[in-house]
């Protein structure tokens, strides 16, 4: 076997086993020949055959053994992700097929955090809805570690939030970097100036998200000492907002939702750029692909619109 500068087999997708890219996957996602084996409730030699076919077919060496099981090569890496791209269009075909014959009736749920700027996000409900009008969308808002739960609970299909772990019951896709500032209104002998010490504001009243505030926010609220002075909480960001832009107090706000108060000088960012805060924001589902027509083909929507996104 080559692993370096394999012969281009033109031929390859009309030669190849369909099946055997089948049994590689199984193989990476068991960790091993042995496991594939006995997952798939097949000897354990027609499992390591299988693989000794297609890599003839690949002409390269796609899984290396180690004493752990089997670890994927850079073939085998990009075996891999082609796999999983063919094995989501398959699973995508019946959907596309009731699409195309304009059958697709049905609900998606989606629960999404408060106070979410996201222009791809909405073309894809935009978008999503021209293709299929008959789909009734439904959109609820809630708390970040709320999204999650009811994700996780089967209350919703999709989700769209921020998380300080990683769920094994949720598959996670990044949609947006969102960044967040320190907020006060006119009414405040702030306004118009940036502070360089978040130490300095420990006395100050403080508008607070509850338990939608982000972690990485709260733990720099605490190692600053702020918030130690509530005037005000709010468990939606707009909400919030509104307390902020009315003297309440000062508070933490994701940057695009400010934007148009921020503009109309009715808010003022005390942070200078290069201090604000930002976290990852995942569009999210649970990881059993076994999802309705209506919610694949709006996962499927999202998604397409997110990775030309990163392509551009």
């Amino acid at each position: 076997m080559r692993d370096q500068g394999p012969l281009i087999d033109r031929k390859f997708a009309s030669r190849v086993d369909w099946n055997l890219l089948r049994t590689f996957v199984d193989i990476v996602r068991a960790g091993g020949i042995g496991a594939a084996a006995r997952k798939l409730n097949r000897q354990q030699p027609s499992i390591s055959a299988a693989l000794k076919r297609l890599e003839e077919h690949a002409g390269a060496t796609l899984l290396r053994r180690t004493a752990t099981g089997v670890e994927m090569t850079a073939a085998g890496k990009a075996m891999m992700a082609l796999c999983e791209d063919m094995l989501e269009s398959a699973r995508m075909m019946p959907h596309q097929i009731a699409q195309a014959t304009r059958r697709v009736e049905g609900y998606v749920r989606i629960q999404i955090v408060s106070g979410l700027v996201s222009p791809e996000f909405d073309e894809a409900i935009a978008s999503f809805h021209r293709r299929n009008p008959d789909i009734h969308i439904e959109v609820r808002v809630s708390p970040w570690r709320q999204v999650l739960d009811a994700l996780e609970q089967g209350e919703v299909e999709i989700g769209v939030s921020y998380d300080s772990n990683v769920r094994g019951s949720l598959k996670y896709e990044p949609l947006l970097v969102e960044r967040q500032q320190l907020y006060c209104s006119r009414s405040t002998p702030w306004f118009g100036h940036h502070v360089t010490r978040l130490s300095d504001l420990k006395d100050e009243h403080f508008v607070l998200t509850g338990e939608d505030e982000i972690e990485l926010i709260a733990n720099l609220r605490r190692r600053n000492g702020l918030g130690t002075k509530v005037s005000g909480l709010a468990e939606d960001i707009n909400e919030a907002q509104r307390l902020i832009r009315l003297g309440v107090g000062i508070g933490f706000l994701p940057i695009l939702a400010a934007e148009e108060d921020v503009a109309k000088g009715r808010l003022w960012p005390m942070l200078y750029a290069d201090a604000e805060p930002s976290y990852d924001i995942y569009l999210l589902a649970r990881t059993d692909p076994s999802r309705d027509t209506a919610t694949q083909l709006f996962w499927d929507e999202v998604f397409r619109r997110v990775r030309a996104m990163r392509a551009t």
